[in-house]
């Protein structure tokens, strides 16, 4: 049994599909959505979004931060900023966080909003070179040969 899942931003549809499983990055610690789950409005932080289809295929996402609703045959992310693992720019995410380090560094203390933005950035960058080493270049690897390998734990 499936559902829909979307994960949107401000600016595109990241995702869209019929999908076995949700795994959020909830404020309050991961939660997992399967189909006919209860209905939910909830925060969410800066993390790993993983989707399973029917088939034990898995996508990766980083998002920074947002909300979700579930019903039970639909899931909608609406995430703050939002990629695909192998959309990541692992050279990129390094350059942000070094920036975003340097920043907090300088000592913007002074003014909560700039530091909590500045903060918010490093997360951001963190959660993105997480995301992407973790994930791309394995799914780079399964695209090319044509078929996934089972993850560790899947194995037991």
């Amino acid at each position: 049994m499936a559902f829909t899942c979307d994960i949107v931003t401000q600016e595109r549809i990241v995702f869209n599909g019929e999908v076995k499983s949700v795994s959020l990055p909830g404020t309050e610690g991961r939660m997992g959505i399967l189909p006919n789950h209860s209905p939910l409005l909830t925060t969410l932080g800066f993390g790993e979004v993983i989707v399973r289809d029917d088939a034990g295929g898995e996508q990766y996402f980083a998002i920074g931060g947002g909300f979700a609703e579930v019903q039970p045959d639909h899931v909608i992310v609406l995430a703050d900023s939002a990629e695909q693992a192998e959309e990541i720019d692992i050279e990129r995410a390094e350059q942000a966080r070094a920036r975003a380090e340097q920043a907090m560094k300088e000592g913007v203390r002074e003014d909560p909003d700039q530091y909590a933005q500045i903060q918010a950035s490093l997360l951001r960058a963190q959660v993105r070179l997480d995301v992407g080493r973790k994930h791309s270049g394995r799914q780079r690897r399964e695209m090319a040969s044509g078929f996934s390998q089972p993850r560790d734990e899947d194995r037991n």
